[in-house]
């Protein structure tokens, strides 16, 4: 009997021990979910694919560590083999981080909360907004507010001063955090603003967006990188859950 209750004891205290408390689950589940996640490994266009279709075109090149979109060969305002290409994971509140370098008078942007579904939505900028990427100094749209690098395009004009010259390397973030929207340039809080709100429906009614119903609606969705038919560079694409 003694023997019994001194094995059930021990069996007791070993469970106790080896059970992670639940303060050690939500902790892990917290670190788990800060963590910083590679999109674009440096070598392959892993987990990215031209919308619309099931892999990248050739257009987008792995190039020295960089994922590089060459517009030597154009069809109309994009690049021949190459679309826009949207990212597999699904994000909802999460903070972007990515360095981009423009070519001399080039566009091209950063689009969030892509509805991927090419059957209903011609383009990603059908239901994404676009931090854009920009030559401000050589492209028209440079003369245009709302419409230069940084700026959530269309919508809102950003902080001036923090861009890098043509052939220089930007760093540029994007958090949504809960009805919160941030952008960040080259280590510069350029934008801050909220969304899902009246203020949001009323900078979309007054865009060219406002024929998009779906444009700006659904702050869950994908990351999508443009091709506007200019040479672009990206890399050290990086993006944590929040």
């Amino acid at each position: 009997m003694i023997q019994t209750w001194i094995s059930a004891a021990l069996l007791s205290t070993m469970l106790f021990f080896s059970t992670p408390s639940n303060h050690d689950t939500t902790m892990n589940s917290v670190q788990q979910k800060g963590e910083w996640i590679s999109l674009f490994d440096g070598k392959s266009t892993k987990g990215w694919k031209t919308y619309g279709k099931e892999s990248v075109g050739q257009a987008w090149k792995v190039v020295d560590g960089t994922l590089h979109l060459d517009a030597s060969d154009k069809t109309d305002w994009q690049s021949k083999g190459g679309g826009d290409i949207v990212h597999e994971m699904e994000l909802e509140n999460f903070h972007l981080k990515l360095d981009w370098k423009i070519a001399k008078n080039g566009n091209s942007g950063v689009i969030f909360w892509v509805q991927n579904d090419p059957s209903k939505y011609k383009y990603v900028w059908y239901t994404g907004p676009e931090m854009q990427v920009l030559d401000n100094d050589g492209h028209p749209d440079g003369k245009i507010q709302k419409h230069r690098a940084g700026n959530l395009y269309d919508l809102i004009a950003t902080t001036e001063g923090v861009i890098k010259p043509v052939g220089e390397w930007n760093t540029a973030e994007i958090i949504c955090n809960r009805g919160k929207l941030e952008f960040k340039l080259n280590g510069s809080s350029i934008l801050s603003t909220t969304y899902g709100d009246e203020q949001w429906n009323n900078l979309i009614a007054n865009s060219k967006f406002r024929s998009m119903p779906a444009f700006g609606k659904t702050f869950k969705g994908h990351i999508a990188l443009q091709d506007h038919g200019d040479n672009v560079w990206f890399k050290n694409i990086v993006v944590k859950k929040l």
